[in-house]
């Protein structure tokens, strides 16, 4: 008889652990190999939005930008990074805050690993950054790891099967968590939506902690976990039209930052002024970066790859 041999594949913030066999050209296909449905991106939301990739690559602002130390200051955005340490010993806690304001609300970007989309396509955050000329980026909703949800990025619908409770960036400025059951993507885009993302919870709405975040579990599909416990955690706050923050929690590692729960992280934001926040992709994929270099320390050790990203361009 042979002996099983197991298979450990990395997604997301999450680990698969599958016993060869039958299901290993399964569990490959699914959580390994990419699948691209669009093999280039740029010209894919070029032509959806009826203009050429060089037209989208060219910067008609005559904004001058200026960096100092952890901030970045030009007509399009204003971003501060602050690190904040709570707790002591065990408990300590380490996190990252950029306070973003736009010009425009289409200023906050998504980029897709590799310029593709599909699932398992995946870079590390810092190379999808420097890929599409980022100052700023944050790892998204690792939508590769699923092929349900609503996908729209930069104004362009790239998946429309919805799922789960998710957040949508407007072009006014505004931003909402919504039930993506009770809509398509083609009545978000109809309304103005700009970005949206599909992963969550919600963690505060109406400037309150949302009840029951402790126990959510998302994608519990084979091979995925319950996201409970202190973690490192990624997640987005809204305090007012065209103001947000971005937060990462570092965490599994004692001494330095243990991590965060749900209620944790909603109290963190709270802290920051939102009235509303969403949470991301976590664990070891939690990451923020700025002018070149990752701020926080990923909890794997170095940058682990993902699907995608949103930025805000230098």
């Amino acid at each position: 008889m042979r002996k099983g041999l197991k298979l450990g594949l990395i997604a997301g913030g999450l680990v698969v652990v599958l016993v060869a066999g039958g299901g290993t050209a399964w569990a490959l296909d699914r959580f390994v190999i990419p699948h691209v449905e669009i093999s280039d991106v740029n010209a894919y939301e070029a032509e959806q939005n009826g203009t050429t990739a060089a037209d989208d690559a060219t910067d008609d602002s005559d904004s001058e930008a200026v960096i100092t130390g952890n901030s970045y200051t030009s007509d399009d955005a204003s971003i501060t990074i602050t690190q904040y340490t709570q707790g002591s010993a065990d408990t300590t806690v380490t996190y990252y805050v950029a306070d973003v304001t736009l010009g425009d609300a289409t200023v906050l970007q998504s980029a897709f690993a590799n310029n593709q989309f599909g699932e398992n396509i995946t870079d590390v955050v810092s190379s999808i950054a420097e890929d599409n000329g980022a100052v700023f980026a944050i790892n998204g909703d690792y939508y590769g790891f699923r092929s349900t949800g609503i996908e729209i990025r930069n104004g362009v619908v790239f998946r429309d099967e919805p799922a789960r409770e998710g957040l949508v960036f407007y072009k006014d400025g505004t931003a909402a968590v919504y039930d993506e059951t009770t809509t398509s993507a083609e009545e978000l885009v109809a309304d103005g939506a700009w970005n949206t993302l599909s992963f969550g919870p919600a963690i505060v709405e109406d400037g309150q902690i949302v009840d029951g975040i402790d126990d959510v579990e998302i994608d519990t599909n084979v091979g995925n976990h319950s996201i409970q416990g202190e973690q490192p955690r990624t997640a987005v706050g809204i305090i007012d039209d065209n103001h947000l923050v971005f937060v990462v929690v570092d965490g599994r590692d004692t001494g330095y930052s243990a991590g965060v729960t749900m209620t944790g992280l909603a109290e963190i934001m709270l802290s920051l002024g939102v009235t509303t926040a969403y949470n991301l992709d976590g664990g070891g994929s939690s990451e923020m970066w700025f002018n070149g270099e990752v701020v926080n320390q990923p909890s794997s050790g170095g940058e682990r790859a993902t699907s995608d990203i949103l930025y805000i361009a230098g």
